[in-house]
């Protein structure tokens, strides 16, 4: 029996083994030819990720400080992704209306919201318009830590902030400072300067901080305390004055401008950008993102970027990390908003 078995394997002859087991090889490779058809979409394209162009949505205008450095890291990740990396400028709404934007994309990567901290983290306390963007966005990685500069305009008659704080008591109400949006850092800036000054200024919010910033440069507003890249340039050409910068100290990129503590007021403000996507995105894709978004990081081109404009690399933070981070965030300002009495727009 051994061998008659062995000969009808090696003839191949009708009703044999080698028959047998040939068809059935076929029917099992044709069913998973089929079945791999039918898997998802999401997971098909998600192996294959990115097959096109992706595009950074950044909340304001072109010009602004996340703007600019959205740029840099758009360029540099172009090649670790083997796509390009675009910029898509959607201002308004203090960055509520690029936020919604990425929130109503496709979950497929191809989208993502370029965000400064106050998206996320203020505007569901302030604006009427905004998502809730602990449920509307997933967050991936931090990519700055920076602080602000306190610019007046050069023909305000004041040199220092003690200066410009005895000005705002002399006139009530008549100073101004300019904004990128209601609940944007440089509002909440102005807000808890004036708190913790007892000034009273006017508040005038732009849809980002290139167009506020330019107000302060044409002399219709005051002040504006403006992230670090739009404004280096334009203090060091003269178009600007700079008072103060908002954090724990100087920044290299403005040696000679000392802090508002130095200065005597117990005050320092942060902010940060960062990189979300829609809700229900594949974890692979934001494994992807988050790991080729920290090796651009590391490139001496934005590293020299950021130094340049006084903007500081984030802590290294895991994808969990850094949603812990932006959830802590988020109420720690739900609760200063109302204590500033902030009111929603």
């Amino acid at each position: 029996m051994r061998i008659r078995a062995a000969a009808a394997i090696r003839s191949g002859w009708p009703g044999s083994t080698e028959e047998t087991m040939t068809d059935l090889s076929r029917r099992h490779a044709l069913a998973l030819a089929g079945g791999s058809l039918l898997l998802p979409t999401a997971v098909r394209a998600q192996a294959a990720w990115p097959a096109q162009p992706v595009t950074f949505v950044v909340g304001y205008a072109a010009g602004g400080g996340a703007d600019i450095v959205a740029r840099e890291l758009a360029h540099l990740m172009t090649p670790l992704l083997g796509q390009q990396v675009l910029v898509d400028n959607k201002g308004g709404a203090a960055g509520a209306i690029g936020a919604r934007f990425v929130s109503n994309a496709k979950p497929d990567g191809y989208t993502l919201f370029y965000a400064v901290g106050t998206n996320v983290v203020t505007n569901p306390h302030v604006l009427k318009s905004s998502i809730d963007t602990l449920k509307g966005l997933v967050p991936i990685i931090q990519t700055t830590d920076y602080q602000y500069v306190l610019a007046v305009n050069p023909s305000v008659p004041v040199n220092n902030v003690k200066e410009l704080i005895a000005l705002a008591k002399k006139e009530p109400g008549k100073l101004t400072f300019s904004s990128s949006g209601v609940g944007g850092n440089n509002h909440l800036a102005g807000a808890l300067f004036a708190e913790t000054t007892g000034i009273d200024i006017t508040h005038a919010p732009y849809k980002g901080t290139g167009p506020a910033l330019m107000d302060v440069i044409s002399g219709i507003i005051t002040m504006n305390f403006s992230s670090l890249p739009p404004a280096v340039g334009q203090i060091k050409s003269g178009k600007l004055k700079a008072l103060a910068v908002t954090g724990e100290k100087r920044v290299s990129s403005l040696p000679d401008v000392p802090t508002l503590k130095e200065q005597g007021v117990d005050l320092a403000v942060t902010g940060w950008h960062g990189l979300f996507a829609p809700p229900k995105t594949p974890d692979a894709v934001l494994d992807r993102v988050h790991k080729e978004t920290a090796i651009a990081m590391k490139d001496s081109k934005y590293t020299g970027a950021l130094a340049k404009d006084g903007l500081e690399l984030p802590p290294e933070r895991s994808r969990a990390d850094f949603t812990k981070f932006v959830v802590d965030e988020h109420t720690f300002w739900g609760k200063k908003l109302k204590a500033l009495n902030v009111q929603m727009e």
